[in-house]
């Protein structure tokens, strides 16, 4: 078992939400010995700084309310597109953590592969993978009492595109069971 720092300064942890992205980040990041950074803190200060008129596909969630109740494909595109008007905030911190030698790794539902290529050779990134709908249910279960079906739906279209985005990026795809070895088929993967 390979523990301790390792040699790139970013380590991005991706996945659909209710995949497991948070418990994995948090082991991984005691693991390596560094800080954990979570990616909706990002999203919560943008939101805060700007208004819809100035970011209105990142305000988008809160003035279209009906977005909630759209085919599963339609929210999967728009949380894609709330990804994208991310990206910049995203590989400021990225670079901020390169250039000031101060490793973390980061997790949230917007954190996209492709990120890997915000400074190439000091991030490497994951995407966590749970494609069994009712197995998200299940999660959002235990985590916060939804087991929304709809949801899980929504998390199983955007795994899909998230590992295509993995896979078109060079980056890893983990399984996220069996739970057991998570942490170390993740390392594994980011080290090989």
């Amino acid at each position: 078992m390979l523990t301790g720092r390792p040699p790139w300064a970013v380590t991005l942890v991706c996945g659909a939400s209710g995949a497991g992205k948070s418990s994995a980040a948090s082991a991984l990041a005691a693991r390596y010995g560094v800080p954990l950074g979570e990616a909706d803190d990002v999203v919560t200060a943008l939101l805060a700084m700007t208004t819809p008129a100035h970011q209105p596909v990142l305000h988008y969630w809160t003035t279209h309310p009906d977005a909630a109740s759209w085919p599963a494909e339609r929210i999967a595109d728009l949380h894609l597109d709330v990804a994208a008007a991310l990206r910049p905030a995203f590989v400021a911190v990225i670079a901020d953590h390169v250039e000031s030698g101060a490793p973390v790794v980061l997790e949230g539902d917007y954190l996209t592969p492709d990120l890997v290529d915000a400074c190439p050779g000091a991030v490497r990134a994951v995407v966590l993978d749970e494609p069994d709908e009712h197995q998200l249910a299940a999660n959002y279960r235990d985590r916060e009492q939804d087991s929304s079906e709809p949801r899980a739906r929504v998390s199983v279209l955007l795994a899909a595109r998230l590992v295509a985005l993995a896979r078109a990026a060079g980056v890893p795809v983990v399984p996220a069971r069996p739970w057991a070895d998570q942490v170390e088929r993740i390392d594994r993967a980011l080290r090989g």
